[in-house]
C-alpha cells in the first residue's frame, strides 16, 4: 500500500466531494419524485426545529425563575406546552426522514442494480472473458447500489446541519462572535481523521477485489450443488475452505491495521474536540456566575454549544462520508461507461442473396491478450441443406467458429457472410432469429421444464404446442411424460418441489431449446449428445436428418458415428483447416481424419 500518499488530501480531493452529487440526486429524482420532495421538505425541517426546541429551553429556565419568584407556577406550564410540542414535532419529522429514507433505499437499490445488469447486457463475450472486467463489475454490484442514496443522505444531511449550525450560530453570537469561531474550530479534527482514512478504505477496497471474488468462488465450489460431488469424491473440502480462511485472514487484517489506526487517531484527536467543549463550558458558567447572563441563558447556550459542536462534528463528517461515496460511485459510472465493444454496425434484416447459404472467406480470429491466432485463415461455404461436422482435437478452434457465426465475436481478419451480406451489417436480433445453438456447455435453468425449453425462443415462452414439437425433435418427450407435472415439472434442486434430471436428460433438454427456433436456416450442436449413450446419439443424428432436411447444420461431435452423417466435414488442426471432404472422400485421402476415424473404430473392435 502507498501509504506516502494515501492520508494527502488536495483541493482536488475537496472538489471530488461533489463529483457524482448531480447525478446522484438525478438518480434519486427520477426513482421517485415524491419521496425526493418528502426527503427535501423533511431535511429543511429537521434543520430549523433543534434551535426552535434550545430557544424555548431557554424561555422555559427562565420562565420557572421568574414564577419561582413570584410563586405564580402557570407562568411557566406555556413553556412546557411548547417545549412538548416541538419534541414531539422533531420526533414526527425525523420519523419521517427514516420512511422516506427506508423507501428511497429499496427503490434506489433496485434500480442502480438494473442499471449495472442493463449495461452487462450490452457488452461483448470477450470483455466477460476479461479478468479486469470482472474486477469492475464486482466493484459496481457490492457497493454502488448503496452508495447513490447515502450520498444524497449525507448532502441533505450537511443541508440540515448547516441550517442548525445558522440558527445556532445567530444566538451564539449575542453571546460572542468568538464562541461562533471556537463552535467550528472545535469540530475540525474529526473531519480530519473521517476525510484522511476514507481514501484509504476506498483503497483497499478496490485493491482487493481479485481476492474477494477468489473467496466468494471458493464458497460457490463448496456451497452448490453441481459441484459438491467432485469436491467431496476427491476430498478438496478441506483444501477450498482452507483458501477461503487465508484470504479471509488477509483481508482482515488490513481491515484491522485499517480500523486500529482510525480508531487511535479519532480518539486522540477526539481529545481536542472535548477540552474546546469544556473550555466553552467554562466561560459560560463564568458568564452566568457574573451575572452577564441569566439562568435561561446558560442552559440554551450550554445545549447550543454542545448540539452545535456535534452539528459541525457531523456537517464535516458528512462532507468526508460524500467523499467516500463518490469515490465508491467512480466504480459504479467507470462501469457504465465502458465502451460496447463490437456493437452492431448495421440493421439490415436479410441479405442480397438470398439461399446463398454462410460463408466463411479468410476468417482469422486472436483472443484478446494471445499472441497465438485461435483460427488462421478459414474458409468454407455451406450451402442450405446441407450438413457439416467439425472434427479436431480440444483447442483446434471448433467452437471458436461457432461463436464468430453467432457474432458472439468479430473476426480478427476475413470476413462471415449469411445470404451474401457480413454478419456485421445484420440487425442483432434478425441475425440471432436465423441461428439456434446448443453448447457443450449448455445452461440448466432452475425453471420448469416448459420454460427451459422456451427461452430457446423468448418470443415463445410460453407456447405449449411450440414446446411439444421442440421435444419430440430432440427426443426428449419420453422424459418429459416420465415426469409427474409434465412440462410444469420444476428441474434443478434449487426451489422446492425440483426434479434432477441425468446428464444425458438434461442434453436432450437443451437440444429441444435448440428446435425452439422454428424459422432458424442454421443449427448448430456443439458436442449435443456427450452425455448421451452411443445407440441414443445415432437416432436423434437420424432423426435430426430428417427434420432439418431444408435447413444449414453444423455438428461438432468426437463420435465419427455420427460426423459420418453429414455432408461434408471440416478437419481442424491448430485453427487451421488441414482437411475438408466428405466420409468417403477423407477416408480415401488417407489422412489425418483416416487415421483418428481408425483409432476410435479400434476402440470399438
Amino acid at each position: 500500500m502507498a501509504k506516502a500518499d494515501e492520508y494527502k488530501l488536495s483541493w482536488g480531493s475537496v472538489r471530488d466531494v461533489f463529483l457524482f452529487t448531480r447525478r446522484a440526486f438525478g438518480l434519486v429524482w427520477t426513482t421517485s419524485k415524491w419521496l425526493a420532495y418528502a426527503f427535501c421538505f423533511f431535511t429543511l425541517l429537521a434543520g430549523l426545529l433543534p434551535a426552535t426546541l434550545a430557544y424555548v429551553s431557554k424561555l422555559l429556565v427562565d420562565g420557572v425563575v421568574s414564577a419561582r419568584a413570584v410563586h405564580e407556577p402557570a407562568r411557566a406550564v406555556n413553556y412546557v406546552i411548547m417545549e412538548a410540542a416541538a419534541v414531539i414535532a422533531l420526533a414526527l419529522v425525523q420519523r419521517a426522514i427514516g420512511v422516506t429514507q427506508s423507501l428511497l433505499r429499496a427503490q434506489l437499490g433496485q434500480r442502480v442494480n438494473e442499471m449495472v445488469l442493463e449495461k452487462a447486457l450490452t457488452l461483448s463475450l470477450v470483455q466477460f472473458e476479461d479478468s479486469e472486467f470482472y474486477d469492475k463489475l464486482s466493484q459496481a454490484r457490492r457497493q454502488a447500489s448503496q452508495r447513490p442514496l447515502s450520498l444524497v443522505n449525507r448532502t441533505f444531511d450537511l443541508l440540515q446541519q448547516c441550517l442548525i449550525l445558522s440558527t445556532y450560530g445567530i444566538l451564539l453570537w449575542q453571546f460572542s462572535p468568538y464562541a461562533v469561531g471556537l463552535l467550528f474550530v472545535a469540530g475540525l479534527p474529526t473531519f480530519w481523521v473521517e476525510a484522511r482514512f476514507a481514501k484509504s478504505a476506498f483503497q483497499l477496497f478496490t485493491w482487493r477485489s481479485p481476492e474477494a471474488r477468489m473467496q466468494a468462488y471458493l464458497e460457490t465450489l463448496v456451497a452448490r450443488e453441481d459441484y459438491v460431488k467432485e469436491v467431496k469424491l476427491f476430498g478438496l473440502g478441506n483444501l477450498f475452505l482452507n483458501r477461503y480462511r487465508d484470504i479471509f485472514h488477509k483481508l482482515y487484517a488490513e481491515d484491522r491495521a485499517l480500523t486500529l489506526r482510525r480508531a487511535g487517531w479519532g480518539y486522540a484527536l477526539g481529545l481536542l474536540s472535548t477540552l474546546a467543549l469544556y473550555g466553552a463550558y467554562y466561560w459560560i458558567v463564568v458568564a452566568t456566575v457574573s451575572g452577564r447572563l441569566t439562568l435561561g441563558e446558560m442552559s440554551m447556550y450550554l445545549l447550543v454549544f454542545k448540539q452545535g459542536q456535534q452539528a459541525v462534528t457531523s456537517s464535516l463528517s458528512s462532507i468526508g462520508g460524500m467523499y467516500e461515496d463518490n469515490l465508491y460511485l467512480s466504480n459504479l459510472y467507470e462501469f457504465l461507461a465502458i465502451p460496447v465493444e463490437h456493437a452492431a454496425t448495421g440493421g439490415e434484416t436479410q441479405g442480397p442473396f438470398p439461399g446463398d447459404g454462410l460463408r466463411f472467406e479468410k476468417v482469422s480470429f486472436t483472443y484478446p491478450g494471445s499472441e497465438q491466432p485461435a483460427l488462421h485463415d478459414v474458409s468454407f461455404h455451406l450451402q442450405p441443406g446441407h450438413k457439416l461436422a467439425l472434427v479436431g482435437e480440444n483447442g483446434s478452434g471448433k467452437t471458436t467458429i461457432v461463436k464468430l457465426l453467432s457474432r458472439l465475436y468479430s473476426p480478427t481478419e476475413g470476413v462471415v457472410l449469411l445470404d451474401g451480406l457480413d454478419l456485421q451489417k445484420w440487425d442483432e436480433l434478425a441475425l440471432r432469429r436465423r441461428i439456434g445453438v446448443i453448447f457443450q456447455d449448455f445452461m440448466r435453468y432452475h425453471f420448469p421444464v416448459g420454460e427451459n425449453i422456451g427461452v430457446g425462443d423468448v418470443v415463445a415462452l410460453d407456447d405449449k404446442p411450440r414446446w411439444e414439437e421442440a421435444a419430440e425433435k430432440a427426443r426428449a418427450e419420453g422424459i418429459i411424460g416420465a415426469l409427474p407435472e409434465g412440462y410444469q415439472t420444476q428441474l434443478g434442486r434449487w426451489f422446492k418441489g425440483g426434479r434432477e434430471l441425468s446428464g444425458g436428460q438434461w442434453q436432450k433438454i437443451a437440444l429441444a431449446r435448440a428446435f425452439m427456433r422454428t424459422g432458424a436456416d442454421l443449427l448448430v450442436l456443439d458436442e449435443p449428445t456427450s452425455a448421451v449413450d452411443a445407440k441414443a446419439e445415432v437416432e436423434i443424428f437420424e432423426h435430426f436428418r430428417r427434420v432439418t432436411e431444408n435447413q444449414m447444420a453444423i455438428l461438432i461431435s468426437h463420435r465419427f458415428s455420427t460426423v459420418r452423417m453429414a455432408d461434408e466435414i471440416m478437419v481442424l488442426e491448430k485453427g487451421r483447416v488441414v482437411e475438408f471432404g466428405s466420409h468417403e472422400q477423407l477416408l480415401a485421402e488417407d489422412g489425418h481424419y483416416a487415421t483418428l476415424f481408425k483409432l476410435q473404430a479400434a476402440g470399438y473392435r
